[in-house]
């Protein structure tokens, strides 16, 4: 299944341990038994917080069919988390062989019981039809289970929903209440499609340039792309910002070494130009060559840049491109 859905990260049995075993001290030895013991007398919490002990390595070998078989105990005792985690493990392949249609079995026992994250993970598996038949309808349902609960991916999923007007009436306001919802707990999707809305005047929001870039800088400060690009845009019109092309190029580096295509292109054009950086032409060609994977105009610029280089220049240039591009796809695996 998409690798949106929620992985189920032991934050929930790490906060179990310290809890209802007390904080961490010297002797994790004895604390590990006494919640090996509790687990093995059927504890549900207790068999999956040992389970999340297997899952991360925490003072245990890492051992992913260890985390399953604790998760399976507490699944069949019907405990919600136990079964959220147990579909995980089926989601991800970690321990048991991956198989969509388990994941979506054990998730929605789980979200019956009002798990958030499990009703989330069903409103994605029914988008895209992964171990079940495709339907928007059983989407848009899981999903605002999950958002009335204030799940924030699914407050963004619910958005997008209405945005789309996908199984529910179309309604741009109604998505603006949602990725406001997840924008607010500090969603960074959520918080670059309320810098669009703003942007847009779109939604029952002012068009508002300020509050737009505002919302965008939240998101891009998380590492989101899409808002990085789009703020390198604002600083170099100064749209809702003071015009700072530095500021630009800042942002525009950022998505850039995560693969960005436009931003990639963008950076390009700043170093031909010397636009917030000196002007370095085996740096624009380097640029626009990564861009020009993805963007026939980058080629086109890419070509041009070539044109203006020494034949040495154009061989650092190349070599430069190609380191480029070997960092940017060691950032993506």
């Amino acid at each position: 299944m998409q690798a949106m859905r929620r992985n189920g990260l032991a934050l929930l049995g790490v906060m179990f341990l310290l809890l209802f075993w007390g904080t961490p001290h010297a002797n994790a030895e004895s604390d590990l038994a006494a919640l090996r013991t509790a687990a093995e007398q059927g504890d549900a919490k207790a068999l999956v917080t040992l389970g999340n002990r297997y899952a991360n390595g925490n003072g245990v070998p890492q051992d992913n069919k260890q985390a399953v078989e604790w998760y399976r105990k507490a699944a069949d005792q019907e405990d919600a988390e136990g079964l959220f985690r147990l579909g995980n493990r089926y989601d991800r392949g970690l321990g048991v062989p991956q198989d969509d249609k388990q994941a979506f079995t054990y998730y929605r026992k789980a979200a019956i019981q009002g798990h958030a994250s499990a009703q989330f993970n069903l409103g994605v598996a029914y988008t895209n039809g992964e171990g079940v038949p495709q339907n928007d309808k059983q989407a848009v349902y899981w999903y605002r289970k999950a958002a009335e609960q204030g799940d924030a991916d699914a407050q963004v999923a619910l958005g997008t929903k209405y945005a789309k007007g996908k199984n529910v009436p179309q309604d741009y306001k109604q998505a603006v209440i949602w990725y406001r919802k997840a924008a607010e707990q500090g969603n960074a999707t959520a918080q670059f499609k309320l810098g669009v809305a703003y942007a847009k005047g779109k939604g029952g929001v002012p068009q508002d340039d300020n509050q737009a870039a505002e919302w965008y800088q939240k998101a891009a400060e998380q590492g989101d792309t899409d808002a990085q690009v789009v703020l390198g845009s604002k600083y170099a019109k100064g749209k809702g910002v003071q015009q700072d092309d530095s500021q630009a190029v800042e942002w525009y580096t950022k998505a850039a070494k995560q693969g960005d295509a436009t931003a990639q292109n963008n950076l390009g054009y700043m170093y031909e130009n010397g636009k917030g950086v000196p002007q370095d032409g085996v740096n624009a060609y380097a640029w626009f060559s990564v861009a020009a994977a993805q963007r026939k105009d980058a080629a086109k610029n890419r070509d041009l840049a070539a044109s203006k280089l020494t034949p040495e220049q154009l061989c650092m240039a190349i070599t430069l491109a190609a380191e480029l591009q070997a960092k940017i796809g060691q950032h993506k695996k």
